[in-house]
């Protein structure tokens, strides 16, 4: 049956490509009706005179009252008044996970402009200081942007991203109240009226349908609290049967409902099992922490974990002026500099914008009970469905962000890519999944609702033996492997063979075509990661998938923060498997990082901790690069007799090891140091030594620098330096 898909509202439009950003909204339904109350009321809000912050609008409904729906419909007919973009952000993931302030200004700063550089993690805490949203809120100045966070779950989510520049609207859906912020004046989301409701089932069922029965059609919309996702569910129910009556359609839903009620209220443990509540799969991606999972710190244990508790105290944002540095390296190196400071905060450390209050603790996401219209919609649609169907429903709960396209689905359920396409766009078409934004190739993606996600999971335990749930994993973490080192190849043919060819539906055309697919299921690709290793049984797979992205991201130009993530979920593994040498590496990788960023003091920290894992396992070549990390960053931040400290002890151990050049290296740097201390016999002793070295090793340029250092200084002396 034809479906008609003319929106009921005729608010205008901003053409696609006239505003940035509008292809990053969610695709939703394609049929929109009613809501002219609340749009009149968003519309008139966006209107008002603003000064100071960003104006906040809200959209605030239960579970299914079509809140994102709305917002993305605003936000298309708003756009023309924010030429400088459209920005989209969940804040909230289909299984309750909540997003970091942090992760969202990272992701909403890539939309803004991706090539700017994203700042990496700080370590003041997940507030208006953190290094992103400083970041964010600096780049929104002096612009005209929209920016729509949905599912927003608590005001602390919210108010470290909304920046001082009355230019930009913000506007966020919530399922509950956001309290802490002032001037909210929220638009409340209830059922749609009765002419919109029989509007949508018309126009979803077929009109002849509902108007030869009106007295059902209104019996249906009241059985479905006139909620468009309840509203949705049976209107796909009854496309599936058209030979059911809509008044049996109402009937049935009210039996259903009466039944879970019924279910819900009898007491527990009478042959019955009290059900506990559905959560997410433990993740240890920071992004998505929530309750159920803790997100990865990056941080150590054990003897290690003294060593990085400075990175708390450490500053968020990199100071003005690293200090008097040391005399250039006598080997002709660069000095150790940072790139150029990150901005400062709008407002000192410690202190929030006066129209912030003191929020509440995080909120725990609102759950739809079982006695709610929209499950009983969900339950009689699912009792419809083909096996093949209801399975890969189950099963794209395991998906990373609930996000799936035929790659990724097809690997799931273990089905070819054609028919894994097909079964998706039949369960979108019966309103049980959200269609998102395709991806950069134009492959349809499709996402698991949120209100949908606990029953779904609920089902999967109940229907699908662990261990099939396990291989469903598995194949996707393989999958994704593949098309990772199948990626690498074509984009650099001269780093190794890639993996065996994939099915010509899987595979990735061109250098280009891997690169947009890269940098389009980036998010993704790091979700499953975390995914695998927050439930640690599938740690094989999951460092293999690591290994991939480390080997491939950076030939797309990925951003420090990405590799800073999975640096971090590398740690993970190295000691939940008490692999003190891995461990070492992560850190030092990190704290590499973090150097090149210009953060000395939490790099410090990090090589610190990786010297402690380093001599845990016995390492001495990763003592000596954690000795050297750590002397560098103490050189940078002019604190001479610190590293004129770490350097010597480094020395010692190249030393010890027998390595000549780096002992040559590392006399030139303690020569440096003694030299800003001003104790210039030391460093002339130093250089003296360093010569003596590279005559051995034959190093002519090393000698013409070190001599060159040798000659500076002792003019210097001369002059009375």
């Amino acid at each position: 049956m034809a479906r008609k898909t003319a929106t009921m509202d005729p608010g205008p439009d901003a053409p696609v490509g006239a505003v940035p950003g509008l292809d990053r909204l969610p695709a939703g339904p394609a049929l929109f009706v009613g809501r002219r109350t609340e749009l009149a009321a968003l519309r008139a809000a966006a209107a008002r005179p603003a000064t100071g912050r960003s104006p906040v609008l809200v959209l605030a409904g239960r579970p299914g009252s079509g809140r994102t729906t709305l917002a993305v419909r605003f936000a298309r007919t708003a756009a023309a008044d924010h030429p400088d973009g459209v920005l989209f952000a969940r804040l909230s993931a289909p299984d309750g996970g909540r997003v970091t302030p942090a992760r969202a200004a990272r992701l909403l700063l890539e939309q803004l402009d991706p090539e700017a550089p994203v700042p990496l993690p700080g370590a003041t805490g997940d507030g208006r200081d953190e290094p992103a949203c400083v970041a964010l809120r600096e780049a929104l100045v002096g612009r005209r942007v929209l920016l729509v966070l949905d599912d927003v779950r608590d005001a602390g989510q919210l108010w470290p991203l909304l920046a001082d520049e009355p230019g930009c609207l913000v506007l966020a859906t919530t399922a509950g109240p956001l309290t802490g912020i002032e001037d909210i004046d929220p638009v409340i989301l209830g059922g749609l009226d009765r002419q919109a409701s029989g509007e949508l089932l018309a126009d979803l069922v077929g009109g002849t349908r509902i108007s030869c029965d009106p007295v059902g059609g209104a019996d249906l919309a009241e059985a479905c609290a006139a909620r468009p996702a309840a509203l949705r569910l049976m209107a796909g129910w009854l496309r599936g049967d058209p030979k059911a009556a809509v008044t049996e359609a109402a009937r049935e839903l009210t039996r259903v409902v009466g039944e879970e009620s019924a279910r819900s209220a009898a007491p527990k443990g009478e042959g019955e099992k009290a059900e506990k509540p559905v959560q997410g799969p433990k993740t240890a991606q920071a992004s998505t922490p929530g309750k159920a999972a803790k997100p990865v710190q990056g941080t150590t244990s054990g003897k290690a974990a003294k060593a990085v508790q400075g990175l708390k105290a450490a500053q968020a944002s990199t100071p003005g002026k690293a200090g008097k540095a040391a005399t250039p390296s006598a080997l002709g190196e660069k000095p150790a500099e940072g790139p150029a400071p990150e901005p400062a905060a709008a407002e000192t450390a410690g202190e929030q914008a006066a129209w912030v209050k003191p929020g509440p603790e995080p909120a725990e996401p609102v759950p739809v009970p079982d006695s709610d219209p929209l499950i009983g919609a969900f339950t009689l649609l699912y009792g419809t469905l083909p096996a093949a169907q209801a399975r890969m429903l189950r099963t794209l709960t395991l998906a990373p962000a609930q996000t799936a396209d035929p790659r990724t689905a097809s690997a799931l359920v273990g089905c070819p890519a054609p028919e894994a396409a097909v079964t998706l766009a039949a369960l979108a078409e019966r309103e049980l999944l959200g269609q998102e934004a395709p991806a950069a190739d134009g492959s349809p993606r499709y996402r698991v609702p949120g209100r949908l996600y606990p029953r779904l999971v609920r089902l999967r335990e109940q229907e699908d033996r662990p261990a099939e749930t396990e291989l469903a994993r598995a194949r996707l973490l393989e999958r994704l492997v593949r098309l990772t080192e199948s990626a690498r190849a074509l984009l650099d043919p001269a780093g190794g063979p890639g993996p065996d060819p994939l099915p010509a539906a899987l595979r990735l055309g061109s250098a280009a075509h891997a690169r947009e697919w890269l940098l389009g299921e980036r998010d993704l690709l790091l979700g499953a990661v975390a995914d695998a290793i927050g439930q640690g049984d599938l740690d094989g797979s999951a460092g293999r998938l690591v290994t991939a992205l480390l080997r491939t991201l950076p030939l797309t130009g990925a951003a420090p923060a990405d590799l800073y993530r999975l640096h971090e979920l590398v740690l993970t593994v190295a000691e939940r498997h008490g692999r003190p040498r891995r461990a070492s590496a992560a850190l030092l990788n990190l704290g590499d990082l973090q150097a090149a960023a210009g953060r000395w003091e939490q790099a410090v920290a990090h090589y610190r901790a990786a010297l402690e894992h380093a001599r845990t396992a016995g390492d001495e070549p990763l003592c000596a690069r954690a000795l050297e990390g750590a002397a560098g960053c103490h050189r940078a931040l002019g604190d001479a007799v610190r590293a004129a400290d770490w350097y010597g002890r480094a020395l010692g151990l190249r030393q010890s090891m027998g390595e000549p050049a780096a002992e040559a290296r590392l006399l030139a740097r303690v020569a440096e140091a003694h030299t800003a201390q001003r104790r210039f016999d030391e460093a002339d002793r130093e250089y003296r030594a360093a010569l003596a070295v590279l005559r051995r090793l034959g190093d002519e340029r090393g000698r013409e620098a070190v001599g060159a250092a040798l000659a500076d200084l002792r003019e210097r002396v001369d002059a009375g330096w």
